[in-house]
């Protein structure tokens, strides 16, 4: 399945296939870490777990007694058991404890993806497991067998100290963001052309707890509150798998990021005692709490922080695009309550001619008019509000944009993107495209209703506004997911008689509200 459906949505009776996902390490026989760990995070997100058991270990929480290796003969039995009847969408490796294993490994995985039935290979994510959390030695590899298994390897999710192991470096930085860990990580980038994730949760920092995710050229920053508690067992085997799980439901890479980290800080926050020692993570689900979500930070255009924007004035309703200032001078009178100016390519002097008279006309309406894009003009002729794109932010002075008590609302295609504005509280979030549209070149595929209703539910109690692919047809249902605003573009100035289009329209948002406590402030 790639679809993103879920298993534990109450609403769906429809029995789906889940994906299947290969869970390869050992065995926690205290149930915290390891094989048990993977399988709880992959049950609870919706993913159906396969296990592949590297080794048998001997552990309770306060100690590991002993570990057990299978042999390369039983890990192959495993493999080609599986693959002859249920092929992966994603592989998670954890401990592989010696040469022998992670060899056998290596080469059957470089078999698999060459074989020409192999369409798409499955994603192998490797948290490469060294150490327990009492200092014990798991993995006791060469680096040769680390640099050969490296090769069948998509993401690696290293902590310090793994770092330090696999660069062979003397020393463990105490933060992700410190010189010594860059430097290592560099050194690893150098060795390992996939995507890293440098976990910090083993880091000095009381207060936060901040990985580093470099992935297709760009490093993020995710960080969030650190939870200081003695029930943390499991937590890198935690993420990789809810990252495994959530990039195989047909999440892009970081939107599977965003959200394996707000699982397990929910799971952090469930912890429970087990035994005499340290405990287990606590069994979450679906994420839905904007306090488990990371902040999410492009690490060279971090947003500035604690912005106030000024909030709307009325419901948004429907909400039309449109690219042009005649479509203002025939839509205005027909009763919409909101409207954005989507102007492209046009000199200088008629940009502006068109803005200013947007603004006026949009202010004798009591409309609520947004600009696309054109912040600087936005700010000079005193528009109501301000719409940009994930691109702009960075380059936007958005604290000017708030100081002069404009309006803003934001584009977003993902909980990545949703987890990167949360923290500036824009006066809106757009949520899209929810169905194909060719409007525009999109970067993603569409989100759909189920992913729209999840991303309304996150945002909340910010207005949500629903764009992409929005006609007569599917409007209905999109209202029932919750959003305050539905944007059209071409269901309406792309119909053949857009008056009558946009009339009937109109009557599926009349009743969609304002979010409580929207401040009444006047044009």
């Amino acid at each position: 399945m790639n679809t993103g459906q879920r298993l534990n949505q109450p609403d769906e009776l429809l029995i789906v296939k889940p994906p299947i996902l290969w869970l390869i390490g050992g065995s926690d026989s205290g149930g915290a870490a390891g094989i048990q760990a993977d399988l709880r995070a992959v049950s609870a997100l919706g993913g159906h777990g396969c296990t592949l058991i590297t080794a048998i270990t001997a552990q309770n929480s306060r100690e590991l007694h002993a570990v057990f290796a299978v042999t390369p003969a039983q890990l192959l039995a495993q493999l080609r058991t599986l693959a002859a009847d249920l092929p992966a969408t994603a592989i998670k490796i954890g401990q592989v404890p010696d040469d022998s294993l992670a060899l056998t490994l290596a080469n059957w995985l470089a078999e698999m993806k060459s074989q020409q039935h192999v369409n798409k290979p499955p994603l192998v994510i490797w948290d490469p497991v060294i150490y327990s959390s009492s200092g014990t030695l798991l993995s006791d590899l060469s680096i040769c067998a680390v640099r050969t298994l490296l090769k069948q390897v998509d993401i690696l999710t290293p902590n310090l100290a793994e770092l330090a192991w696999c660069t062979q470096a003397d020393r463990i930085a105490t933060a992700v963001n410190d010189p010594l860990a860059l430097a290592q990580l560099q050194r690893l980038r150098q060795e390992f052309s996939g995507d890293i994730l440098l976990k910090g949760g083993h880091g000095v920092d009381p207060l936060n707890c901040t990985d580093l995710w470099c992935s297709e050229g760009r490093l993020h920053v995710l960080s969030a509150p650190r939870l200081h508690g003695n029930h943390q067992r499991g937590t890198g085997c935690t993420l990789a798998s809810a990252f495994a799980t959530t990039f195989a439901l047909g999440y892009e890479k970081n939107d599977a990021m965003t959200l394996a980290r707000a699982y397990l800080q929910q799971a952090l926050r469930l912890g429970y005692p087990t035994g005499a020692g340290a405990g287990s993570l606590g069994m979450a689900r679906w994420p839905t709490n904007q306090l488990d979500f990371p902040r999410w930070q492009t690490a060279t255009e971090p947003l500035p922080e604690q912005l106030k924007f000024a909030r709307l004035t009325q419901p948004i309703g429907l909400y039309p695009v449109v690219d042009d200032l005649q479509w203002l001078i025939r839509l205005l009178p027909l009763g919409v309550q909101t409207i954005q100016l989507r102007l492209k390519n046009l000199p200088l002097a008629e940009l502006e001619r068109q803005i200013q008279s947007a603004v006026e006309l949009c202010r004798d309406y009591q409309i609520q008019l947004f600009i696309n894009d054109h912040w600087q003009l936005a700010l000079k002729y005193q528009a109501f509000g301000v719409h940009l794109g994930q691109e702009d932010l960075a380059s936007a002075d958005l604290a000017a944009i708030a100081r002069q008590g404009m309006r803003l609302g934001i584009s977003t295609h993902g909980y990545a993107e949703i987890a990167r504005v949360l923290p500036l509280q824009p006066s809106y979030i757009a949520l899209g495209h929810i169905f194909a549209t060719q409007t525009k070149q999109m970067p993603s595929k569409p989100q759909g209703i189920a992913r729209l209703r999840d991303y309304v539910q996150l945002c909340s109690p910010l207005p949500t506004v629903a764009i992409g692919g929005i006609d007569l047809a599917n409007i209905q249902a999109v209202v029932q997911t919750g959003v305050r605003g539905v944007a059209v573009v071409s269901a309406v100035i792309g119909a053949p008689h857009p008056e009558k289009a946009l009339a009937q329209l109109q009557p599926y948002c009349h009743a969609l509200p304002l979010t409580a406590g929207a401040e009444r402030d006047g044009y």
